[in-house]
Formats: C-alpha cells, sequence, structure tokens
C-alpha cells in the first residue's frame, strides 16, 4: 500500500500536467501515451487491448482522473511488484511531465533540474495522502533544517502559509538559497534526498576481514532498514555482499587486535562479520545505526522516516485534538459559570422574596426558610460536582500533557542521533578527501616506475636484437663451414688420385701432408673458437667479452676467406 500510495502522488502530478485548462479532464490519446509510459518504466507487460476497452465508449470527450483511476489501479498499480523496477526513473518521467508546465527556474539557476526533483520527491515523501498534495508548515520547517543541518549556513525562509503546493516550496527554496552556493545545496540536496527517500541509514568507508582469505580490506559500506551492503567504492555499483539485518543478527563491540583499532563485529547464524572503523566515534555510530536498523526490520519497518512522519503526524492529531478538548472544556466551564450566575441570581431573588415575606407573614418565614437552606444545600452539591468535574478534566489534561511531553523527548532524541549520524557524515568527507591526496601521490609513483620499467625493457630488447644477429652470423659461419669441409673432401679424393698416379714424387706427397696437418690444426683451433661463439651473450655479460667474441669470429672470416 505504502508503493501504491508513493506512486499515485508521481502519477497524479503527471496527470495534472496534462490538463493545460485546468478543467480537471484530460484527452484519451494523451492518457493512452501516459499508460504507455507507464508500463514501461514499470515494467508491466502492456496491454493495448484492455486499453481500447476500457476507452472504447462512443464518447470522445476527455476524462477526469476518476474516470482514470479504475483502469490505473486494475491495470497498473494492480500489477506492481516492489524490486522488478527503478522508482527513480518513474519519478523522472512524471517530473519531466509536470515541471514543464508548472516549474520555471530562475536566471540565478539555485537550484538544478535534478536537485529540484529530488526536492519534488522530498515533498512527496513527505505530504500526507490527500490531493492536490500540500505540506503543513511544520514538515516545511522540518525538511529546510535537514537540508540546512548539512550546509555551512542555514536556509531562512518567510512566515509560511498553511497548505503550501510543492511550486511554492520551490520557489521558497530558490528564494532562500539565493545567497548560498548552489553546488552546496545540490549536495545538500542529495544526502537528504538518499537519506529520505533512499533510506540510507549510514554510509562510509570501513575495513573489513575476509572469511577465507582472512586478510583486511577496505569497502564502501551502506545500511538501510534490514540490510547491510558493502561495495567496492562509493559509487555503489560493484557490490561484493549482502548482509541480512534481522532477528537472527546482532551487533557488538571488540577489543583491538590484528593491529586494527575500534572493532565491532556483525553476528549472523552461519558466520561472523568483523569490521574495523576509522576511530571510536564512527564505531558507536556504526553499531547505533545498525540497532536502529534491526529494530526496524523487527517492527517490520522499511524506512526510518516514514517512522518519523507517522509520529509528527499523530502529534499534530494529538495536538489538534487537545486543544479541540482545551476548547470543548472552555465552554463547558463557561456554561458551569453561566449555570451558577443565574443561580446566584435566583438565590438573591430568592433571598429579597424573604426579606419582603418576613414583615408580611412570620409563619411563612419558617416555611420558606427551610425551602431556602434545601435550595441551598441542593446548589452547594451542583457545585461541588462541577468543581469536581472540572478537577477531573485537570487531570487528565495534565496526563495528555505528560504523554505529549514524553513523545516530544523522543522526537529530540531522534533528531540529536540525526545531527550526529550528519557529523559523522562531514568526518567520513574529510578523510575520504585526505585519501585523494594519498592516492594522488601513490599515482605518480607509479608513473615514475612505469618510466623506469620502460626503460628495462627497451635495453632488453636491444640485447635480444644483438643475440638474434649473432645467431643468424652463427648460421653462416656453419653453411660457409659445410662448403669448406665440402671442398676439403674433394681435395682429399684429388690427393688419393695423385698418390696413385704420382707415386714417384714422395717429396711433393710429403709436402702437401705437412700442409694437410697444418690445415687440419688451424680447424680444430677454429671448431673451438666457433664453439664459444655459439654461446649465447647472457644480459649480464661485460663489453670486453662480446668484443673478443667479435675478434674471434673476424679471424675465422679471415682464414676461410683465405
Amino acid at each position: 500500500m505504502a508503493l501504491k500510495a508513493a506512486l499515485l502522488k508521481s502519477i497524479w502530478y503527471a496527470f495534472t500536467s496534462l490538463d493545460t485548462e485546468d478543467s480537471g479532464k484530460v484527452s484519451k490519446s494523451q492518457l493512452k501515451v501516459l499508460s504507455h509510459n507507464l508500463h514501461s518504466v514499470l515494467r508491466i507487460p502492456h496491454d493495448p487491448a484492455a486499453l481500447e476497452r476500457h476507452f472504447s465508449d462512443d464518447d470522445d470527450g476527455p476524462v477526469s482522473s476518476q474516470g482514470y483511476m479504475p483502469y490505473l489501479n486494475q491495470f497498473i498499480l494492480d500489477k506492481v511488484t516492489e524490486g522488478t523496477f527503478v522508482k527513480e526513473e518513474v519519478d523522472e518521467l512524471c517530473w519531466t511531465l509536470c515541471s514543464k508546465k508548472h516549474y520555471r527556474p530562475d536566471a540565478h539557476r539555485v537550484l538544478s533540474n535534478q536537485d529540484a526533483m529530488r526536492l519534488w520527491c522530498l515533498f512527496n515523501f513527505l505530504a500526507d495522502d490527500r490531493y492536490p498534495l500540500t505540506l503543513v508548515p511544520e514538515e516545511v520547517e522540518y525538511l529546510l533544517r535537514k537540508i540546512s543541518s548539512v550546509m555551512p549556513v542555514e536556509l531562512s525562509c518567510v512566515e509560511l502559509e498553511d497548505g503550501l503546493s510543492v511550486w511554492s516550496f520551490l520557489d521558497e527554496v530558490t528564494a532562500a538559497g539565493r545567497a548560498v552556493d548552489g553546488e552546496s545545496i545540490g549536495v545538500a540536496v542529495e544526502k537528504v534526498y538518499r537519506e529520505m527517500v533512499g533510506n540510507v541509514l549510514k554510509e562510509g568507508y570501513l575495513w573489513k576481514k575476509g572469511h577465507l582469505r582472512r586478510n583486511w580490506t577496505e569497502r564502501w559500506f551502506c545500511l538501510r532498514p534490514g540490510s547491510l551492503s558493502y561495495f567496492m567504492s562509493e559509487d555503489c555499483r560493484d557490490c561484493k555482499g549482502v548482509i541480512e539485518v534481522d532477528q537472527n543478527c546482532c551487533v557488538e563491540a571488540l577489543s583491538d587486535r590484528d593491529e586494527k583499532r575500534c572493532m565491532f563485529c556483525v553476528k549472523m547464524l552461519h558466520k561472523t562479520l568483523e569490521i574495523s572503523a576509522p576511530d571510536s566515534r564512527q564505531r558507536q555510530e556504526w553499531i547505533t545505526a545498525i540497532q536502529t536498523s534491526l529494530r526496524l526490520s523487527a517492527d517490520g519497518r522499511v524506512s526510518l522516516h516514514e517512522e518519523l512522519k507517522e509520529r509528527r503526524r499523530e502529534l499534530r492529531e494529538e495536538r489538534e485534538r487537545r486543544c479541540a478538548l482545551r476548547v470543548e472544556e472552555t465552554r463547558r466551564l463557561r456554561e458551569l459559570q453561566g449555570e451558577r450566575e443565574e443561580q446566584l441570581a435566583e438565590l438573591e431573588l430568592l433571598k429579597e422574596a424573604q426579606r419582603q415575606a418576613q414583615a408580611s407573614l412570620q409563619q411563612e418565614e419558617q416555611r420558606r426558610r427551610s425551602q431556602h437552606e434545601e435550595l441551598q444545600k441542593t446548589l452547594q452539591r451542583q457545585l461541588q460536582e462541577a468543581q469536581e468535574a472540572r478537577a477531573n478534566l485537570c487531570a487528565e489534561v495534565a496526563v495528555r500533557d505528560l504523554e505529549a511531553e514524553h513523545q516530544q523527548r523522543r522526537i529530540r532524541e531522534l533528531e540529536d542521533l540525526h545531527h550526529r549520524l550528519q557529523e559523522a557524515l562531514e568526518q567520513q568527507i574529510r578523510a575520504r578527501q585526505e585519501e585523494e591526496t594519498y592516492r594522488y601521490t601513490q599515482t605518480r609513483l607509479l608513473v615514475e616506475e612505469e618510466e623506469k620499467v620502460k626503460s628495462l625493457l627497451t635495453l632488453q630488447e636491444d640485447q635480444e636484437e644483438q643475440l638474434q644477429q649473432t645467431q643468424r652470423e652463427k648460421k653462416e659461419l656453419l653453411q660457409e663451414m659445410e662448403k669448406k669441409s665440402h671442398a676439403l673432401g674433394e681435395a682429399q679424393h684429388q690427393l688419393d688420385k695423385v698418390r696413385d698416379s704420382r707415386r714417384r714424387v714422395d717429396q711433393d706427397i710429403v709436402a702437401a701432408q705437412r700442409k694437410l696437418r697444418q690445415a687440419s690444426t688451424s680447424v680444430k683451433h677454429w671448431n673451438v673458437q666457433m664453439n664459444r661463439l655459439m654461446h649465447p651473450i647472457g644480459p649480464g655479460e661485460k663489453s670486453a667479452q662480446i668484443k673478443q667474441r667479435l675478434n674471434s669470429y673476424k679471424q675465422i672470416c679471415v682464414w676461410i676467406l683465405m
């Protein structure tokens, strides 16, 4: 029912914005377009046939809000399922339609369109379910105090009239915020919007101990009634886990350990989540906020501000009843006073009659005196009864005053709790700014380290190119050695032929054999040098060793050419 009432408030603005002539009726074609858009944003299957059947009468004229309500309830609101759509998209659609007709931002642009839409949502949240939607001055002052508590300065408005509309409210906020920075108003409105409409009891960075690796990681925690979620960062996009805060859950403080301080834990049925806060104050605020979430979950409530709004409405109704009772008591006291005066006047008349009768009738004096005494007793008895009734009424008024004082004291305690939560949020913002400074320094160091790594990679690539060039030269030397070996085999074959044919020239043969032995010795020597050259050049070898290998390579090349 609460979701249906909240949606109906936004849709009511969209319907009235289509009423261009302020006649209370909207054309059927515009209602068909509105219904199609509502089906889209609410993720409801659209049935064009049902829409045509509903508007299939012979009358082509416009339709009033009462005529549109049956279709809206049966085919849209009754089919809405919580969690299947985004409420902000519905609000944005209805705001887009109604703002074009009613909202005219001033030239100073104190409020952006987004901020104006959020104030519109806050207005709808605090407004009662009576149409046209208005806000009592007490709720307007409460909302302005909430926004001013987040800002460095306080928004001050003139005396507010009873039954303020949302467009008059936006004009009042714009007029009050002209002396304030627009960015500050935007930040304040966003925080109050997340707290009241988004049901965020508390949020901020905390350290969490893992369940498997048992290491500490920093996460952005967001507490709502019934759930505690934590994300990678404050943009709340990458959710790492959700804890159901229900009757099977409890929170308690822990002593410092594992080089962590200001610790507390959230105990569940099957596991325990250990958390470390920045300081003891933050820890106490988180424990208090989680206990508030547990209380709301146990009471079946999904919003703290819904409860506060109901209490404020009950106090207003109680105050009105008390005022009406006081008026009634005053009227009754006046009636009793009039009766008493009449009785006193009658008593005076009776006394006068008694004095006149004494002169004429002595016998009648005793009888009238007795009658007068009886009448006086009756009057005294009636007066005593009236005094007792007045004392009972005063006692009842005193009891109700005590109850009202107790409720006001409870409200002040809740407001103090919210002020403490707001101060904790401000401290979290300052801590986040310090963390951004640290991250900037860390990023600069990482950039310097990346430049050093790039230079080392460049040096490694140069060494790999030299190694590849040496391998290519090695392959070329091996090919040359194979050619020389082949030529040597042919020479040996020719030498055998010379030995067979010219046996008589031994001296020439001995000389040729000596040359062959020298050549063999040289080949072994260069084979040793080639084996050294085949060893790859390592990254840590000195330039002298590289030059020595290059000289050996040059000598091999000279020998092959010879």
